[in-house]
């Protein structure tokens, strides 16, 4: 092998940056993806090493078939014409250098102590075969120690005939692994960028700050397995985490802070989004939480299907609605996207949303805080939706009950405000929940869409409604009105064995129960001791209850709608 040495750098600076690799690491053990592949650092045998300084870089191991050039001090390229599996390891300290790679074979490359920046374009650019640039390979990218990655305002050096959107960019897969930490600092494009999928995995961490573009980008999709991954975007009309397919979150701790307005070009609207998914959405472990502040934002956007199996999700969207048109009730005949308004929603799908399972609180200033474009359907977990700007969870389709605890709180103060709102028929055949509407008539707690036919069924489950049930309301369990309740109460309702406490943010006379064949009792400010608060303390569940003051129930049939359409 030859060694290639610019500026003089110690051989003893290679054997400290590397002491602290572990030389039989294995990185495997995933699913569901074809090109998922092992590191074993015995198996990619051949290793070229790049040790970064202000003085020069330091390269070793290149040979015949892996070629290495260096422009300037500090930019590295390496071409790798072998058919051999290698590792490339990076360290070391530079204010204007870059890793480009050529390559047509999966490959590792091991970070470790290495602070990159590259004024003119990407710090690390990963290349497929030179005659091919665009058809790359797998890279594993194992993180050591603590690392930082950052580019330029203006990507100067890119040639016409290559992509390079990232200040970490990789024409194929990117899979993250490792026990390290990982800051990238975007102020030019995109911080994390795969025109293929991005994955993380194990225990790594990592923080995108962007200015300029997406925080964490994978054209075929994005997959979160484990590790800590925090990203903070102020870029107008830019996604946190942006794909093309889908996105699947199945563990780990996923931060989002997006921030920024929404951008008009050409007729093109583009809005700040925490999660964009073109494809559908699924998550079914692991924690998300996303805040946004940004213009005509979302939360969460998904163009098919969003499933929420498990894990804990907290969307809190505070940005106001961008165009003409804008606030509650903004126009009867739907609620969505106009040619001249984009509304901040919570969580919106085009697709259907299904809660099988999970934690969902979701919380939205100016408009809806869930919103199916389809189907809604609730089969087990806890979902609490709050909206002061518009109906707390929306359907343009049918929204169906089995099981679960859910909340939905209408908060608005003008017309258009419904805690649950359906364009089709509400089916409650079972779980336990409660439809808040504060403004009063012509909004209700459950708004099925009467004027186009449809009902709503109540079969099952366990029912608190504060502003009451759709008008012309099929009551197959049989329903119950308090004659008067009262603002910022406690009231304790007791289904057969069960007893639910809750809060009642306002007061008047269309506070509706139900659960069971039989009528519920309803008792105002009990003493109660224990149980677990849910649906953001709006219930408590498992309560020893005591004392207060029964209230009286009578029977009811449904009533109250507002016209037009939801």
């Amino acid at each position: 092998m030859r060694r290639l040495v610019l500026y003089f750098a110690p051989i003893a600076i290679l054997l400290l940056m590397w002491s602290c690799v572990d030389d039989n690491i294995v990185l495997i053990d995933d699913v569901n993806t074809e090109d998922e592949w092992a590191f074993d650092s015995t198996d990619y045998s051949t290793v070229v090493s790049v040790v970064f300084s202000e003085s020069g870089a330091v390269v070793d191991g290149q040979d015949d078939s892996i070629l290495v050039s260096i422009s300037g001090n500090n930019g590295v390229t390496v071409t790798n014409i072998s058919s051999r599996k290698v590792q490339y390891r990076l360290s070391g300290n530079s204010s204007n250098g870059y890793f480009k790679l050529y390559s047509g074979r999966k490959q590792a490359i091991v970070i470790n102590s290495l602070t990159l920046t590259n004024t003119a374009g990407a710090a690390i650019n990963i290349q497929g075969p030179m005659a091919s640039p665009s058809s790359g390979k797998s890279t594993q990218l194992v993180v050591w120690g603590s690392n930082s990655l950052a580019d330029g305002v203006q990507y100067s050096q890119t040639p016409q005939s290559e992509d390079e959107k990232a200040v970490l960019f990789s024409e194929g897969q990117l899979i993250f692994s490792g026990r390290g930490s990982l800051s990238v600092t975007a102020t030019g494009k995109a911080g994390i960028t795969s025109d293929d999928y991005v994955k993380m995995k194990d225990s790594v961490n990592i923080s995108v700050i962007t200015t300029s573009g997406h925080g964490v980008r994978g054209k075929d999709s994005v997959i979160v397995q484990g590790g800590v991954l925090g990203i903070t975007s102020s870029a107008a009309g830019k996604k946190g985490i942006s794909t093309d397919g889908n996105c699947r979150v199945s563990g780990g701790a996923t931060t989002i802070y997006v921030s920024g307005n929404t951008v008009v070009s050409s007729g093109d609207t583009s809005r700040v989004d925490g999660i964009k998914a073109d494809g559908a959405f699924l998550i079914d472990g692991g924690t998300l939480m996303i805040t946004s502040t940004g213009t005509g934002a979302k939360g969460i956007s998904v163009d098919g299907n969003a499933t929420f199996n498990g894990g804990e999700v907290i969307v809190t969207v505070s940005g106001s609605n961008y165009g003409s048109g804008g606030g509650s009730g903004w126009g009867w005949g739907g609620h969505g996207n106009t040619t001249s308004g984009v509304y901040t929603k919570g969580i919106k799908a085009d697709g259907d949303i299904v809660f099988n399972g999970g934690t969902i609180t979701v919380s939205s200033t100016n408009h809806e805080a869930i919103e199916s474009k389809a189907e809604m359907i609730f089969n087990g977990g806890m979902v609490y939706a709050y909206s002061r700007g518009d109906d707390a969870i929306n359907a343009s389709s049918d929204m169906t009950f089995n099981s679960g605890y859910v909340c939905g709180y209408g908060a608005g103060t003008s017309t258009g405000a419904d805690g649950i709102d359906a364009n089709g028929n509400i089916y409650i055949n079972g779980g336990v929940v409660y439809g808040i509407c504060t403004h009063g008539s012509p909004d209700v707690g459950f708004d099925a869409n009467s004027e186009e036919r449809k009902k709503l069924y109540v079969r099952g489950g366990v029912v608190i409604a504060i502003g009451g049930l759709e008008n012309g309301a099929q009551l197959d369990q049989p329903c119950y009105k308090a004659a008067s309740f009262s603002p910022n109460a406690t009231y304790a309702l007791t289904v057969g064995d069960a007893k639910y406490v809750f809060q009642t943010p306002t007061g008047g006379n269309s506070l509706v129960v139900s659960g069971g064949s039989s009528q519920p009792t309803l008792v105002y400010q009990p003493t109660t001791s224990g149980g677990s608060d849910i649906l953001n303390g709006m219930i408590t569940v498992g309560a020893e209850v005591s004392g207060g003051t029964s209230v009286s129930l009578s029977s009811y049939s449904g009533g109250g709608s507002r016209p037009g359409g939801h």
